[in-house]
């Protein structure tokens, strides 16, 4: 029995063995196998929706990855804390993470998430949270302190940059990143003033350096800033709405939570400041989450344009919406939850970037490293210092993926910027209106290869059609006349003369009434400014309504601006600024003019240059030779002896001048050139003559002084308006000050003028050119500007150094000196400069040059040469035979002085020459000559047979003809032809048999 019992005894004890050894070895594997899990701490508001959405979100997202990602190693175990919506609890909640344990813990799809009571040390790798800009300062510094990294998702204040500690992480964006979209509307509209509504608070505080910055590149100035406490009361909003009311400006910018800007737009609904005429635009604090806005608050923001950053469209970004609204349904099923945003699913995102580095940076829940502080140290020197938190930071700069809201990455620990959409809120919803990318500027469609072009677009036209408030569909201006601004003193000058540029008169109670060119165009400047800009003129005059000084003296008195014919001169320039002139300048002088009529015996040769003079003579000479060569064979009145024939020449080419020449002309080819020719002459003889007669009878006037160093070498006197600072440049320009009259008006000056230098008046006035055309507007025909022009930039407003009025002014001077509202101006009070004709149109004319007839001297000339080269053509072609002569005894020089010959004989073919022949022929000894002329018609009605070696047959028509042309000859012409041996062979007409016979060579 003891034997037995003793082995059932070692069984049992071996079995237990057995048993404590696969389950310790089973332990051991499902402890090595279990993942490890790192504690994440939450810092949210609970009592908030976006507190909710935020831990629903992060749970969902911790879900969705880990059901991808189940052979990760790490998963994260969240630890929240609720922050109660205020720094205190945020802080609190933060501190408390190194002493808490969780109680008890339950899952959410697997996910562990604690329902903390803070008891005993249980501590965490980060921390996400907290909500608000305003919670993030002294979770900053704590994270600084232990290491452990702060996460945040919606704290978006500029003023919590990354830079001071590596250990913020922001998941999410910089408010400053909107800035330049939310400028880039006020430029596209041209408003130059805006007011900034935003929270007393670090998330308001913290972008309005950056808006006030981009506004300024845009030449839009912050004229009022409003700051809302965030706990403020409807009495202390509306007290604020109404002192806004009372300003000129009406382009609001707002940069709130949307708890505080819902009541802010509910109270100008009810005040009236949500019409026409107000401009409201919101950042995307408020933009970001109108989706949670309540209907009524929508119906008042009717017409607001919001900035927010742009969500791509996505199939996933679409399931998991849908989820999400599924998931709030189960859990709730009656409660009205708000719509998810940008907020919720930078949660998300920021969750899964988390999770990843975790995973990456093999973390376990390590225990803060504490520091060997002194029994006086403060509880929070004690926290420790975490070992993997430089880790876990190193990891998540190297996270990059493309989540629900977009491209994530991290640079400088902060997310960086997308693209932004512009929307405009019409009643229950919003509508996208255009798209702001750092590349493009405002476009209306996102496109890739708009981003890939270096075109920037900042216009109006560049979005889509927008409903203002009111419901108005054209844009607002933007300003209004204030009902308590303070009104700019404008000094303008106090003037004896020149009123027409300025005129100040005083009225019985002391006030004034300025009017003039100056001042006409300052009104239109100002009313073409974008914003309203209340002035009054004050003169700068003494008490008893005197010049009260030099425009020197007036534009460095204290005045907001100064209006006037003031010329912008350097050393004015460096004490005040000057806008762009409004009227050309520069100094001249005027002298009288006198008559100068020449009386010169060659004026004849006035009218014309001598170029035109020599072109003139060549084209009548070249003319003469072309129709003496066309007429030469065919035209007795071009035959003759050599100089009778060179008299022609001349005598017919010019006497076309008068027409007068007796020549007939045959040839078609002549006629033709003479028809151009006679078109030409017409032109220059009466153009000779007019310019003749202008010379001889209009009168001529010049100056009496051209020459400045003339003045100052004789010591002339002469004259300059007073206060100028003409005055300073003669003194430069070496004239002696003891020679220089002051004048104040056109009638004094001309008064000068009239005295003469010698007798207490001036030879010469030096003046700014708007003056002086004033002055021979009056004195046109007395006097006359002389140059050189000494130049200036002009008159201008002139407006305190750093003034920001002087661009926007310089702008609309452009615009008014453009239009035809700056015609009018002048037209009213400088009159019109057409009534008088411009002294320098009264001086002598310029002669008549080659320049103006150069085309028709080349007409002409290609006419008469193509007649030319017709002409020789035709001769050429008919007498050809005597080119291609094959006789060896025939040489080019022979063949040359043949056709020369042939060229000087008459042509018998023509039709001057076809019904008479004539027939000359000497006998050897000169004693008798004898001319047979006959008719051709007769003569072929002759015998065969007959010659003219002996008298035709009696009663014959050629015997006839023969005797009549014998019988004419007298002893005078007989003498003359026997001094004349001319060798020439006549070819009679061909017989009755077609041939040719040879003139006798006797008669």
């Amino acid at each position: 029995m003891e034997k037995k019992f003793y082995c059932s005894h070692v069984s049992t004890v071996i079995f237990l063995f057995l048993s404590f050894e696969i389950f310790s070895s089973n332990m051991s594997m499902a402890q090595k196998m279990a993942p490890i899990p790192v504690r994440i701490g939450l810092v949210l508001d609970m009592d908030n929706y976006l507190g909710e959405m935020g831990l629903n979100c992060i749970s969902m997202a911790l879900s969705d990855f880990y059901a991808t990602h189940d052979h990760y190693k790490t998963r994260l175990v969240l630890v929240n804390r609720d922050s109660k919506g205020d720094v205190v609890g945020a802080a609190a909640a933060g501190s408390f993470f190194k002493n808490c344990r969780a109680k008890h813990e339950y899952k959410f799809k697997g996910i562990y998430t604690s329902s903390i009571i803070f008891s005993s040390n249980v501590e965490v790798q980060a921390i996400i949270g907290p909500l608000y800009s305003v919670q993030a300062n002294f979770m900053i510094n704590l994270g600084d302190k232990t290491q452990v990294p702060i996460i945040t998702f919606s704290a978006t204040s500029p003023s919590l940059s990354s830079i001071r500690t590596p250990y913020f992480i922001r998941a999410t964006l910089n408010d400053s990143s909107q800035v330049q979209a939310t400028s880039a509307i006020i430029k596209a509209f041209g408003w130059r003033e805006v007011v900034l509504i935003y929270m007393d608070n670090e998330f308001g505080e913290g972008i309005i350096p950056y808006l006030t910055d981009a506004l300024e590149q845009v030449n839009a100035r912050v004229s009022y800033r409003s700051v809302i406490p965030s706990l403020a009361t409807d009495d202390q909003i509306v007290a604020e709405l109404y002192k806004l009311m009372t300003m000129q400006t009406r382009v609001f910018i707002l940069h709130m939570m949307i708890s505080l800007g819902s009541r802010i737009f509910t109270k100008a609904k009810e005040l009236g400041m949500m019409s026409e005429e107000y401009v409201w635009i919101i950042t995307d604090g408020m933009t970001n989450e109108l989706s949670s806005v309540d209907p009524l608050v929508m119906e008042s923001m009717l017409g607001v344009i919001g900035v927010k950053p742009y969500i791509p469209k996505t199939k996933e970004l679409d399931i998991f919406t849908i989820r999400y609204k599924k998931m709030l349904q189960q859990n709730n099923p009656t409660a009205l939850s708000p719509d998810l945003n940008i907020f919720g699913l930078w949660a998300y995102d920021a969750t899964v970037a988390l999770a990843n580095a975790v995973e990456e940076a093999r973390l376990t829940n390590d225990r803060l490293q504490k520091e060997n502080n002194s029994r006086n140290s403060t509880d929070l020197e004690a926290l420790g210092i975490s070992r993997t938190g430089p880790k876990l930071v190193h990891a998540l700069s190297r996270i990059a993926f493309r989540g629900l809201s977009g491209n994530f990455q991290l640079v400088d620990g902060q997310l960086q910027s997308p693209p932004y959409e512009m929307v405009n809120v019409v009643g229950p919803g919003v509508r996208v209106i255009g798209y702001w990318t750092k590349e493009n500027g405002i476009v209306k469609e996102l496109n890739v290869t708009d981003s890939e072009t270096n075109t920037y677009f900042n216009s109006k036209t560049s979005l889509g059609s927008i409903i203002w408030p009111g419901d108005k569909t054209s844009p607002p201006k933007g300003w209004v006349n204030p009902t308590n601004g303070k009104k700019l003193r404008i000094g303008v000058p106090l003037k004896d003369g020149f009123t027409e540029f300025i005129r100040v008169t005083w009225n019985p109670d002391n006030s004034t009434e300025v009017t003039g060119h100056c001042i006409d165009v300052f009104n239109a400047v100002m009313a073409a400014l974008p914003y309203a800009v209340p002035y009054e003129y004050i003169p700068f005059a003494t008490s008893d309504h005197k010049n009260a000084g030099t425009f020197n003296d007036l534009v460095y008195q204290n005045y907001d601006a100064v209006a006037g014919d003031v010329t912008i001169v350097a050393n004015r320039s460096q004490y005040v600024d000057f806008t762009l002139p409004f009227m050309e300048s520069g100094v001249s002088m005027v002298a009288p003019i006198k008559d100068v009529k020449s009386k010169n015996a060659w004026a004849f040769l006035k009218p014309l240059t001598w170029e035109l003079w020599l072109a003139s003579f060549c084209s009548f000479v070249f003319i003469g030779i072309v129709i003496w060569i066309l007429e030469h064979r065919i035209n007795e009145d071009f035959r003759g002896p050599l100089w009778d024939q060179v008299g022609v020449i001349f005598w017919f080419a010019f006497s076309t001048m008068v027409f007068a020449h007796k020549e007939r002309v045959i040839s078609n080819l002549a006629r033709i050139v003479l028809i151009i020719w006679f078109l030409m002459v017409l032109i220059l003889t009466q153009s000779y003559t007019a310019s003749l007669t202008s010379m001889l009878t209009v009168q001529k006037l010049q100056p009496t002084v051209i020459d400045v160093n003339e003045l100052i070498r004789n010591r002339e006197y002469v004259g300059y308006q007073e206060g100028s600072f003409v005055f300073g440049m003669l003194k430069i320009m070496k004239f002696d000050e003891t020679r220089l009259l002051a004048y104040n008006s056109v009638e004094e000056c001309n008064d000068l003028f009239s005295k003469g230098s010698g007798n207490g008046g001036i030879s010469a006035a030096f003046d700014e050119i708007p003056y002086i055309e004033l002055f021979l507007a009056k004195y046109c025909s007395k006097y006359t500007m002389v140059g050189p022009t000494y130049k200036t930039d002009g008159f201008a407003f002139v407006f305190p150094i750093g003034s920001p009025l002087v661009p926007d002014v310089s702008r609309a001077i452009l615009n008014v000196t453009e239009g035809d509202k700056m015609v009018g101006i002048e037209k009213k009070w400088l009159g019109d400069k057409t009534k008088c004709p411009d002294s320098t149109n009264l001086l002598s004319s310029n002669n008549l040059g080659l320049e103006s007839f150069w085309g028709l001297f080349l007409v002409v000339g290609v006419a008469a040469i193509s007649a030319f080269t017709i002409h020789v053509i035709r001769f050429l072609h008919e007498h050809w035979h005597v080119i291609v002569d094959s006789n060896p005894e025939s040489t080019i020089l022979s063949k040359i002085v043949e056709l020369l010959h042939r060229f000087d004989s008459r042509d018998l073919k023509a039709h001057t020459f076809k019904n008479t022949y004539l027939t000359e022929r000497y006998n050897t000894d000169g004693d008798a000559a004898e001319r047979v002329v006959a008719s051709h018609e007769n003569l072929q009605q002759t015998p065969s047979n007959f010659s003219l070696a002996s008298p035709p047959p009696a009663n014959s028509p050629a015997s006839t003809v023969f005797s009549n042309q014998c019988q004419c000859h007298t002893r005078e012409q007989e003498h003359s032809m026997e001094n004349e041996r001319i060798n020439e062979d006549i070819v009679l007409p061909p017989n009755t048999n077609g041939e040719q016979e040879a003139a006798p060579s006797s008669i």
